[in-house]
């Protein structure tokens, strides 16, 4: 299975591995790191699953949608690497990639 490399807000490094399908907020949350809060579940309806992307995978993932943009508009930490983690699926293409939970809002 491939491996997600996730940086928590306190710096802490963690590799986990998920299925091909899930989104990379669901590996997150199957994996157990709780500060990724994905309040509404992965219905791109809030902007608790904002996470920064390594530059190296930014151009792998799919583009962005106008409802993803509007609502990474309301955030704080938002930069050129910012999405929401239910928005992108996670498979194979993107083994090895790190990505750092956004600061809380």
């Amino acid at each position: 299975m491939p491996t997600l490399i996730v940086t928590t807000r306190e710096g802490e490094e963690r590799q986990l591995t998920g299925e091909a399908g899930l989104s990379v907020m669901e590996v997150i949350r199957d994996g157990g790191i709780d500060e990724l809060l994905a309040l509404c579940g992965g219905c791109c309806s809030c902007a608790t699953c904002h996470v920064h992307v390594d530059p190296a995978f930014v151009g792998l993932l799919p583009p962005m949608g106008p409802d993803e943009d509007d609502l990474l508009d309301s955030t704080a930490d938002r930069d050129a690497t910012s999405r929401l983690s239910c928005q992108v699926p996670f498979g194979p293409a993107l083994d090895g990639m790190r990505v750092r939970i956004a600061a809380e809002d």
